[in-house]
C-alpha cells in the first residue's frame, strides 16, 4: 500500500493512526479544545468547523482561529472538515457555499488536510482536488452512511471512485445493523486495501462496528477516529481506549 505523509505523520504504514475530533462551537472553546487534545498527543486534529456556525458566516474569524490552532497544536497536523447535514454534519449550506468554502480554505491553506465529500458536482470536486495539491493540502474524500451498511461492491466503487478523483486517502463510513453488515464492510476495506494503491479510511458506526475501529491494521484501514470529551459520531472511542485496543492487536 502506498502512503501518504501530512506534515510528519505517515498514513499506511504501521498501526493505524488516530486523529481526535473539535468539536467546539466558539473561538475559546475550540482553542480550549485544542489544548486539551494537544495534551494528548494524537497524531491528528480534525477540526469540524460545521459546529462553529460563526466561523462559517465570518472568513475572517476562521482564519484566525485556524492560525491560533496551528500555534496550540505546534507540529501535529490539522484535518479541515465542514459535514454536510446530509451526511451527518450539524449545519446545512446550500451546494455552491458549500463548494466555494472549501475552495476559501485551501487556497488560504487553513489546514494541512482538507475533508472533501464525494456526491457533489463531479466537475468542481475534480477542480478542488487541483487546486488541494497546488497548495500542498491533502485531500481526504469521504462518503458517510448513516442508516445502513450498502452492499461490498458498493462500498468499493465508491473508494475507488474517490481515487479516481484525486484524492489522497478515500474514506468510508455507515450504520451496520448486524454483524454481517460489519463484515461486508470489512472486507471491503481489504479488497480495495489490496486493490488501489491509496491509503484508505473505513469505519463501521455504533457499539456494532467497534471492531472496525481498531482493527484498521488487520483489515487495511489507515486511521481511526478517538474522541476526547465529545464524540463526534456513534460508537467513537475514547482516544486512550483506541491506543490501547490497537496496541493489543498490533501486527509485528
Amino acid at each position: 500500500m502506498a502512503t501518504v505523509k501530512i506534515r510528519n505523520v505517515v498514513l499506511g504504514e504501521g498501526l493505524p493512526k488516530i486523529a481526535v475530533p473539535n468539536v467546539g462551537k466558539t473561538r475559546e472553546e475550540i482553542i480550549s479544545a485544542a489544548k486539551e487534545i494537544m495534551q494528548a498527543k494524537p497524531d491528528l486534529m480534525e477540526w469540524r468547523i460545521d459546529y462553529f456556525e460563526a466561523g462559517i458566516n465570518n472568513f475572517d474569524e476562521l482564519k484566525k482561529v485556524a492560525q491560533e490552532l496551528h500555534k496550540v497544536m505546534e507540529e501535529i497536523p490539522i484535518l479541515i472538515t465542514f459535514r454536510t447535514k446530509n451526511e451527518g454534519g450539524v449545519l446545512s449550506l446550500p451546494e455552491e457555499r458549500y463548494l466555494s468554502l472549501l475552495n476559501q480554505i485551501i487556497v488560504n491553506r487553513l489546514g494541512d488536510a482538507i475533508d472533501i465529500e464525494l456526491f457533489h458536482d463531479e466537475d468542481t470536486v475534480k477542480r478542488l482536488v487541483k487546486v488541494a495539491h497546488q497548495y500542498n493540502v491533502i485531500v481526504v474524500m469521504s462518503n458517510h452512511d448513516f442508516d445502513k451498511v450498502p452492499s461490498k461492491d458498493i462500498i468499493e466503487f465508491r473508494l475507488k471512485k474517490m481515487a479516481e478523483l484525486g484524492a489522497d486517502i478515500p474514506k468510508f463510513a455507515c450504520m451496520p445493523h448486524s454483524s454481517m453488515d460489519v463484515l461486508t464492510l470489512l472486507t471491503a476495506t481489504t479488497v480495495v486495501n489490496e486493490t488501489i494503491s491509496n491509503p484508505i479510511i473505513t469505519m463501521a458506526m455504533g457499539d456494532l462496528g467497534k471492531v472496525s475501529r481498531i482493527a484498521g491494521q488487520v483489515f487495511g484501514s489507515s486511521l481511526s477516529f478517538g474522541a476526547l470529551g465529545q464524540t463526534s459520531a456513534p460508537g467513537q472511542l475514547s482516544i486512550s481506549d483506541l491506543r490501547h485496543a490497537e496496541k493489543y492487536l498490533e501486527l509485528h
